[in-house]
């Protein structure tokens, strides 16, 4: 007889129960799935690296174009802002020709050494690298923040005891500090602003160097366009004052424009935000098409 065979007489042997073994193929399907389970832990922390590398090139090319946050030092902007604020600056709208208007608020770039004499702060290499990507403004940069009052084109004075005029019309600011005066520690004009230049007063008037007391300078108290950092747009930090920063009324007045209607400006959020956000969809798209990959092979 056959090894293994069993005649129809034999009664059927007790044999004890054996647990039911996979065959080959359900053992390497169960490999398979227990060797998914630890790439896809270790990817995550592969990846991660990539996620804040693209979140950070981002944030740097948001603050290059787009949107900067800078700090107030001083106390020449009182009360619209204080000392230790942080602003977001609009770098969006100038690259497409749009220049400042009148009650904008502006940073620009020292145009002839208005800043001599101010003490820089020396930053630490944490402060270095936050500059870097636009979390915080770069201490190497000379920069200044004042209220555009008047652009190239228009005829600007200012009388002591009077009020600010810009093309004959006089101005209603309500931003000017408390208890100030709209120019009796330093009257000006009347004066013509050349083209492609601002006139900037600060709204802490008699606490402010601003275009008044560097009439004598090359630029004869008038600040190019072109040094123009942005406007500011948004107090973003503390979150107890956060606010925005629009255009008062008194510069919408009729009959103060002679200049061409301006562009719309765009307002941004914080480079981080934005660095972020364009990262993350970019590395879950690659995580798909790896993830497509392996179940197409």
């Amino acid at each position: 007889m056959a090894v293994g065979a069993r005649s129809g007489r034999d009664e059927p042997e007790e044999q004890p129960e054996k647990a039911v073994e996979p065959d080959a193929k359900d053992a390497e399907d169960v490999e398979d799935h227990d060797g998914d389970e630890a790439p896809a832990h270790r990817s995550f922390w592969k990846e991660l690296p990539l996620l804040i590398g693209i979140a950070l090139l981002l944030a740097l090319l948001i603050k290059t174009f787009l949107v900067q946050a800078f700090s107030i030092p001083s106390d020449s902007m009182q009360d619209t802002l204080q000392r230790g604020d942080r602003v977001l600056v609009d770098k969006l709208t100038p690259w497409f020709g749009s220049e400042p208007e009148r009650g904008e608020v502006v940073v620009f770039h020292d145009p002839a050494n208005w800043l001599a004499g101010e003490p820089t702060p020396e930053p630490n290499l944490a402060q270095q690298i936050l500059s870097k990507i636009g979390l915080m403004p770069s201490a190497d940069e000379k920069d200044l923040i004042k209220r555009v009052i008047a652009i190239g084109g228009d005829t600007v004075e200012c009388k002591k005891g009077g009020p600010v005029k810009v093309n004959g019309k006089e101005l209603n600011e309500p931003y000017i500090f408390p208890g100030n005066t709209a120019c009796d520690d330093q009257p000006f004009g009347p004066l013509v602003v050349p083209k492609g230049k601002i006139w900037v007063m600060g709204d802490h008037r008699q606490n402010s160097q601003d275009s008044r007391y560097h009439m004598q300078d090359s630029t004869q108290g008038f600040v190019p366009v072109d040094k123009v950092v942005g406007r500011a747009v948004v107090v973003a930090w503390p979150v107890t004052r956060w606010s925005t920063l629009p255009v008062p009324d008194t510069f919408d007045q009729p009959g103060i424009d002679k200049q061409p209607a301006p562009a719309a400006a765009a307002v941004g959020v914080g480079p981080a935000a934005l660095g972020l956000a364009g990262a993350v969809p970019l590395v879950l798209w690659r995580r798909r098409r790896l993830t497509r990959g392996r179940t197409a092979g």
